[in-house]
Formats: C-alpha cells, sequence, structure tokens
C-alpha cells in the first residue's frame, strides 16, 4: 500500500486519461493505450478483444461487431475534397466578429514555412490560413517575412517568389490575428472562462510567435493525450493518419488541410465524454493536499478506488471546453 500510495501521488491518474475499454488499465497518452492494445507487446486478453469490437482511430472498444462498423463510418474522416476548398481563394478581410456568433468561439490557425538564412534552413512564415469550428476560411493569405527569402520549398508550399512581393508584412498579419482573437477584450483582462476571446487550436502553435494568452490555446503538439510515450510531440501528419484515418501532407500543401486536421483532433479530443468534476485539476486549491505526506496513515487505509476518486489531472482536458 505505501508503494501504491506513492504511485498515485506521482501518477495524476484521472478520469481524463485514456482507459482501456477491456482492463480499464489507465495510460497517460493513447499511444500508449495503443500499444496496450495493438503494440508489439500487447496484453493478449484485451488484443483479442479489441480485434474484434474495438476502434483503431479512437481506440473505443463497442458493445458488438455491428456497432462496430456503424461506428467506424462515423470515427473515420475523408481529406479527399480538402484539396478542392482550399483554393477557393484568398481572404484576407479579418475583422472583428464578422458576423459570427457571439460566445466562445473556436479557431484553428496554420501556415506554411519557407527558408531563410544561408542554407535556407530557416522557418519563415509565408502563408497563413484560420478556419472555424465549421472548416469554413475565415482568413487565408500570403505573408511576406521580415527577412529574405532563400529557399521557397516550392515542391511542398507551392509559393513562388511573385506571391510574396506585394503580401501584407509578417507583423501586420500577426496584429490582424492577435485582435480577431481577442475579439475587442484586452489581453491582460482574458480568462480560461467566460469572455468573449476565441479559443486557438493548431499544431506547434510557438513557431508562430502570436501573442496570446496560454490558456487559450490548445496545441496538438503538446496536449499530453496526444504525445508519444517518451513525452516527444507526434507530427500532424502522423495524429491525422492514425486518429482521423486519412492522410495529409502529401505533395504541395495548403495550411487549410493543417487547420481542418487541428479542428477535427480538437474536436475529438473535446467530445469525450468524461465524469463532471467541482474541481478537475491537480493545481486547483482544493485538490493540493488529496496526496500530503501527512495523510499517508489514512490514504494506505484506502482502496485503489478510493485514492483514484479523489486524484486529479495534471493537464488541462479539451473535454473541459464543452
Amino acid at each position: 500500500m505505501e508503494h501504491l500510495v506513492e504511485h498515485m501521488r506521482i501518477s495524476y491518474h484521472s478520469v481524463h486519461e485514456p482507459v482501456c475499454g477491456n482492463c480499464k488499465k489507465h495510460c497517460r497518452s493513447y499511444e500508449s493505450l495503443r500499444e496496450h492494445l495493438i503494440g508489439p507487446l500487447p496484453k493478449q486478453e484485451c488484443k483479442n478483444v479489441f480485434n474484434i469490437r474495438g476502434c483503431k482511430f479512437c481506440l473505443t472498444l463497442l458493445d458488438s461487431p455491428n456497432a462496430r462498423r456503424v461506428h467506424l463510418e462515423r470515427c473515420q474522416h475523408s481529406g479527399g475534397l480538402l484539396a478542392n476548398f482550399a483554393n477557393l481563394g484568398l481572404r484576407d478581410n479579418l475583422t472583428l466578429d464578422n458576423g459570427y456568433a457571439r460566445g466562445r468561439q473556436v479557431v484553428a490557425l496554420a501556415c506554411k514555412m519557407v527558408g531563410g538564412g544561408n542554407d535556407g534552413s530557416l522557418d519563415l512564415c509565408a502563408r497563413v490560413c484560420l478556419i472555424d469550428e465549421n472548416e469554413n476560411i475565415i482568413f487565408h493569405t500570403f505573408v511576406k517575412p521580415p527577412i529574405p527569402v532563400t529557399n521557397y520549398r516550392y515542391e511542398t508550399t507551392g509559393i513562388r517568389p511573385e506571391y510574396l512581393r506585394d503580401a501584407t508584412p509578417l507583423r501586420q498579419v500577426q496584429k490582424k490575428i492577435q485582435d480577431f482573437l481577442c475579439n475587442g477584450e484586452p489581453m491582460w483582462k482574458i480568462r480560461p472562462r467566460g469572455g468573449k476571446a476565441r479559443i486557438l487550436v493548431g499544431h506547434d502553435l510557438d513557431r508562430l510567435h502570436l501573442e496570446y494568452p496560454a490558456v487559450m490555446m490548445r496545441d496538438t503538439a503538446k496536449y499530453p493525450p496526444l504525445m508519444k510515450t517518451s513525452k516527444l510531440s507526434n507530427s500532424l501528419k502522423y495524429l491525422t493518419q492514425a486518429y482521423l484515418g486519412y492522410d495529409i501532407q502529401t505533395g504541395m500543401q495548403d495550411p487549410y488541410e493543417d487547420c481542418v486536421a487541428t479542428m477535427r483532433l480538437y474536436i475529438r479530443m473535446k467530445s469525450q465524454n468524461h465524469a463532471v468534476e467541482d474541481s478537475p485539476l491537480a493545481s486547483d486549491p482544493q485538490n493540493r493536499n488529496n496526496f500530503a505526506s501527512w495523510r499517508q496513515s489514512e490514504l494506505e487505509r484506502m482502496s485503489p478506488e478510493e485514492m483514484l476518486a479523489i486524484s486529479r489531472s495534471d493537464y488541462y482536458c479539451w473535454c473541459l471546453d464543452s
């Protein structure tokens, strides 16, 4: 029991973790759960059940093989038509509210990079796309980097020198997007709950160098359930193939395709049906003494189920945005 208490103290198990539908094992990430179910060394009993009734995308265990077939039709996305929508034209008339419904809104942002520096290895943002939850383009424009471009990476970006010659400078694009995200609220006043500021979804958002509160960002590269078991980031290409069931970033790439993938991943994570808790985070004041050392004797008398009931997550689960 002493070892179990110590394990619970440092593991932060909670209702928000991925859980095996068969043996109820708690995993730190979906990659860990995937290895448990269908990896090189899976738990054989769970693997056998999962092969019959499991969804390889969301890793859910269904009630029957028939329920699994119906579920897979809804769970697997298609990316075949994205390229057609991506080239509908540039839209750079980004304005506050822009006719969208009031309340806490979510937008996804992606960009394509060209190369700068002597060897062209320095990433420079040259094209930006912003979409809403319904995958409609809000903002889509070329961006003029602050330093000369030495490699346009045309094979993957499709960007030519003439596209950037009269493009909007990076600072102006950053300011325009920042104002749109804040939606009339001062930066210092933005809070996770309430207010008009928008939630920003993306992959590796640090590359965009936007000034925006971290509590309002949902980064698929840093979300613990979507990371590798080594706690390193997965690529957006891998996440889309593994969890949505289609391929992106093949051939010439478009930021709209990346926007759609990150928004779909966010919605999938947000839609999880987790138990509601008054104080869901381990950092909440009400939970700071849940596994305090002075409670050791009391904790050792608890059952594993009772300890799990007071254990809380060390990360913000996106289901809390619902």
